[in-house]
């Protein structure tokens, strides 16, 4: 996993994925099947499969507006989902409270950004980082909530982070085959001078990376690990370094606390605060 450098970058607009992107995603989805050997938010047709994409302009200086203030990331639920994805969703968010210094609360009326969790039949998706005002991640069901992990993959792009093997020094770790991929530009590499990422080696465990046959035209792997024999795309939850970065991104300190919202609701050791309106709409 790494995260885009958070360069000063003014998010002009968000291209409005055209109609039929989002039928075929949620077409692609409906037919998905765990044993098929890749993830859900992998048969997207989206920019890497489940990116909705915003355009940027860069010019090169850092800019925190695209991580959330203070760390807290005001939600609210719109979706169809049953009681057992609801549990999937407020499993996921209590994983940032108990690993991180993230924090999502319930929307209020004076919140001017906040994600808006979706069900639609359009596959699983979100934006990256905080783009200002309502933006959607999207979890159709029952596919994204298959396992916790692919919600917190969702979730880790609205906090600003993008795939762990689009990093550029990725050629090291991994080989793309070319050769078995339908679409090259899910695979594309971004340089050292637009992303960071935070010092950390390599993650072949990160929650972020895709599985060996992601968007593979033939059925043979589009990625093939090279200095471990680690099992790569796993959706279980964070890795140690998944957290490591996220922390660094938002200054957690060692407890993990967050002055901005700990004095007012309780942490418990599951790390479930105040996800009642997750649990009973």
């Amino acid at each position: 996993m790494f995260a885009y450098l958070l360069v000063n970058m003014l998010v002009s607009s968000i291209s409005c994925a055209p109609s039929d992107l989002y039928a075929k995603s949620g077409a692609n989805l409906k037919e998905w099947r765990e044993e098929s050997g890749v993830n859900p938010e992998e048969v997207g047709e989206y920019l890497e499969g489940d990116i909705l994409p915003t355009e940027l302009s860069k010019n090169g200086l850092i800019n925190e507006t695209l991580r959330w203030t203070d760390a807290v990331i005001p939600y609210e639920i719109v979706g169809l989902f049953g009681s057992k994805e609801r549990e999937i969703i407020a499993k996921a968010m209590g994983d940032y409270h108990k690993n991180t210094c993230i924090r999502f609360r319930p929307r209020n009326k004076g919140d001017k950004d906040w994600i808006s969790l979706t069900s639609s039949n359009s596959g699983c998706w979100s934006s990256v980082g905080k783009i200002g005002g309502k933006q959607i991640v999207n979890l159709q069901s029952p596919g994204c909530l298959a396992k916790i992990g692919t919600v917190i993959h969702e979730l880790l792009h609205a906090c600003g982070f993008y795939h762990e093997q689009n990093r550029y020094d990725r050629d090291l770790y991994v080989q793309i085959n070319w050769e078995n991929i339908d679409e090259s530009d899910n695979f594309r590499k971004v340089d050292n001078e637009t992303i960071t990422i935070f010092e950390t080696d390599y993650d072949y465990r990160s929650v972020m990376h895709y599985s060996a046959k992601a968007f593979s035209s033939n059925g043979n792997p589009t990625i093939t690990v090279l200095r471990s024999d680690e099992e790569i795309g796993q959706r279980e939850g964070f890795s140690e370094k998944d957290l490591l970065k996220l922390r660094k991104m938002y200054n957690c300190g060692p407890t993990n606390e967050n002055s901005a919202t700990d004095g007012l609701i309780n942490v418990n050791q599951s790390g479930l605060i105040d996800l009642i309106s997750i649990l009973f709409p």
